[in-house]
């Protein structure tokens, strides 16, 4: 009786004048687009519930009926665009290719261009300022990011290497030395307000992979340049 209530229930044309699902799905993207704007310009604190309802012509009551707080308007908009901008595992595997060191170069640019665009700092920058008090919005950013990352990157350094002297064990120990010494490098360095050159960018790229690879795998770099 009640599963025949619900599938009614559930199947009910909105009456006159109720909005449709689709069409709250719409606005309540909207809504967290424009709440995203207001936090990247202004940051949490100065960002407030009015503003973002003005924004985008909503009533204050409708937006708390849905989050309840700014606090949880700022999370949902940021865990939204965090999600939006980290680069899905299956680009990463559209780049592999016999020759691992130039794999490594094209996932370090890809990951680099994403880190330094112009949406890739606001959000960054926004996540580091915010995290000191909202510590589960930095926590979210990295399993989403950084975390996941880290995981495919082993993976591939186990697929890759096995048998050439690399130790199955280290292999996270080393996407994370990668991640370090590949992105960190840059990410720190325009967070300083240090613009890069492209030119500059993909030179420090190729040293930095190349240090890398003969670093971290001394042995299947040896053979793979005797097979160049």
């Amino acid at each position: 009786m009640l599963d025949n209530v619900h599938r009614l229930t559930n199947h009910r044309r909105p009456g006159p004048g109720r909005p449709r699902r689709e069409e709250i799905d719409a606005r309540n993207a909207e809504l967290l687009d424009h709440a995203l704007a207001l936090f990247l310009d202004h940051g949490f604190e100065r960002t407030t519930i009015e503003g973002i309802a003005a924004s985008v012509g909503m009533a204050k009551r409708t937006v708390y009926a849905r989050y309840r707080d700014k606090e949880g308007l700022f999370k949902a908009a940021l865990q939204r665009a965090i999600d939006d901008w980290a680069v899905p595992i299956e680009r990463f595997r559209a780049l592999e290719r016999d020759d691992v060191e130039h794999c490594l170069q094209d996932i370090a640019r890809l990951l680099v261009t994403n880190l330094l665009s112009s949406r890739g700092l606001r959000l960054m920058r926004l996540v580091n300022c915010e995290s000191y008090h909202l510590p589960e919005i930095g926590r979210y950013a990295y399993q989403r990011g950084t975390q996941r990352t880290i995981v495919y990157l082993a993976d591939l350094f186990r697929r890759r290497w096995a048998g050439s002297g690399f130790d199955a064990d280290e292999a996270e120990d080393a996407a994370a030395a990668f991640l370090n010494l590949v992105v960190g490098g840059p990410a720190r360095t325009t967070a300083m307000g240090i613009g890069l050159l492209d030119a500059d960018l993909e030179r420090q790229t190729q040293f930095r992979v190349r240090t890398f690879v003969r670093g971290a795998f001394p042995l299947a770099a040896a053979r793979q340049d005797a097979l160049a």
